[in-house]
């Protein structure tokens, strides 16, 4: 990359006034936060537009899906699989390159709006005093600004949508008590034994379904929750892992129910309008459905594949298998661990230790738990986020100056230096959260009997 010298400048500035603002709490209007990310991101954006050095997946993957869609043919299929996901931001990408807009800007433009709209949710996603801080340092992340402006890669648009789910799913106010499984379950063997079981479960479930105070309200934030999390789910497929977090917001079983309704039926309005929106026949259907599924087992890029490859990307199916396995093992665990805590950080949670355990991972996936992690910092948020943006940037700035050999030797040791991150990760999970918040613990007991889940189911 031709200009990574004043790129690295402006990464490395934004980086310093991001921790001068934590150590000062600094809290600018929001306002002068979402003013100070649309100016580092145009001028990124200028710098990586104009380089001769432009990401291969950007060129050979990204391009041909918007080409395809202007050209009236189906973006999976005419993109060989190099589009393989549904086709909503090729959409975008068409009529951006139908207005005429250079590929090397259109397909930044659409990455580069969602990062920037990214910075009010993240303070939304914040609350509290602190929020327009928060914006503030996202406004300012080197991770964000590499993805969005000079990679292109399109994990800025599932989180735009995938966070604002989750403010819209919280809501006003606090989040409604959710129950606890394991004391609900001995209160009720307790007052009813095993045989007593299965009629109480039914009754409480009848009544959790019946319309309650509110119920038109929390509805509608399940069904606009869905909504945007379907969108995520249209531009990646990896927003399923935020699906539990934003149910869990939700204040009863109806408005989750409608959440979850609406979270499937969007990719499925996207999928079955390929005929008329994207020139797919009916009979290519299915061809377009193994493509979007069809995951090539990449490995050796990240964590602790790079050790078994030689730091090497390599086709690997028994470590991705294993790895795989071992996603969901620790996912479980993790939805157990911070059942009780605020769904935000049962999600953060997910989030990093899906890093520290997956198989494969390419370096925009890192950006999946920051928005998550700089709205609620732990006590290791800044050195995870500062860990990752170097190792990042190494691979983005650095590597791009060479080409073949040199790029693989240097490829080498980069993916493999990346397992001193993992244990990084591992603390800056919301280790000191995993409880209720005090709004969960306070009030008055809980009731006797079934009707005590009427609103906490």
């Amino acid at each position: 990359m031709e200009t990574a010298l004043p790129i690295a400048i402006i990464l490395v500035t934004g980086l310093a006034l991001a921790l001068v603002a934590q150590w000062r709490d600094w809290r600018p209007p929001l306002w002068a936060a979402l003013a100070v990310g649309v100016v580092v991101r145009v001028v990124l954006m200028f710098f990586a537009a104009g380089d001769a050095h432009q990401p291969v997946d950007f060129v050979n993957s990204f391009k041909p899906a918007g080409e395809a869609v202007l050209n009236g043919q189906d973006p999976v299929l005419a993109s060989k699989g190099g589009w393989h996901f549904l086709p909503t931001i090729p959409y975008v990408y068409g009529i951006l390159l139908w207005l005429g807009i250079p590929w090397e800007w259109s397909g930044r433009i659409v990455t580069v709006v969602a990062d920037i709209v990214l910075i009010p949710l993240v303070a939304k996603l914040a609350g509290g005093p602190k929020a327009s801080l928060r914006a503030f340092q996202y406004a300012l992340n080197p991770l964000a600004l590499m993805v969005a402006c000079l990679h292109g890669q399109v994990e800025p648009v599932a989180l735009v949508f995938g966070v604002a789910a989750f403010v819209v799913a919280r809501g006003p106010g606090a989040p409604t008590p959710r129950m606890d499984v394991i004391a609900v379950t001995r209160r009720a063997l307790a007052d009813h034994g095993w045989s007593g079981l299965p009629g109480w479960a039914l009754r409480t479930l009848g009544q959790a379904l019946r319309p309650g105070p509110g119920d038109r309200a929390g509805l509608k934030r399940g069904a606009y929750a869905g909504l945007l999390m379907g969108l995520a789910l249209c531009a990646k497929s990896w927003p399923i892992w935020l699906v539990p977090g934003m149910v869990l917001l939700l204040p009863q079983l109806r408005s989750r129910i409608v959440a979850l309704f609406c979270t499937g039926a969007v990719p499925l309005f996207f999928l079955v309008t390929l005929p008329v929106f994207a020139g797919t026949s009916i009979s290519q259907i299915p061809q377009v459905i193994d493509t979007i599924r069809a995951i090539r087992p990449i490995v050796g890029e990240w964590g602790w594949t790079p050790h078994f490859t030689g730091g090497d990307w390599a086709l690997r199916a028994d470590l991705a298998t294993f790895g795989t396995y071992l996603i969901y093992a620790c996912v479980v665990a993790a939805i157990i661990i911070w059942w009780r805590a605020d769904p935000i950080d049962m999600t953060l949670a997910i989030l990093l230790i899906f890093m520290v355990v997956t198989p494969r991972l390419g370096a925009q996936y890192l950006l999946w738990f920051m928005p998550f992690l700089v709205a609620r910092p732990t006590r290791f948020a800044w050195p995870a986020i500062i860990g990752v943006s170097l190792w990042a940037g190494y691979g983005y700035l650095y590597m791009t100056q060479y080409k073949d050999t040199a790029w693989w030797l240097l490829h080498q040791d980069w993916s493999r230096a990346s397992i001193v991150l993992l244990p990084v990760l591992l603390a800056a999970m919301p280790w000191g959260r995993r409880n209720p918040p005090e709004h969960e613990t306070a009030g008055p007991a809980a009731p006797t009997g079934p009707a005590r889940l009427t609103s906490q189911v």
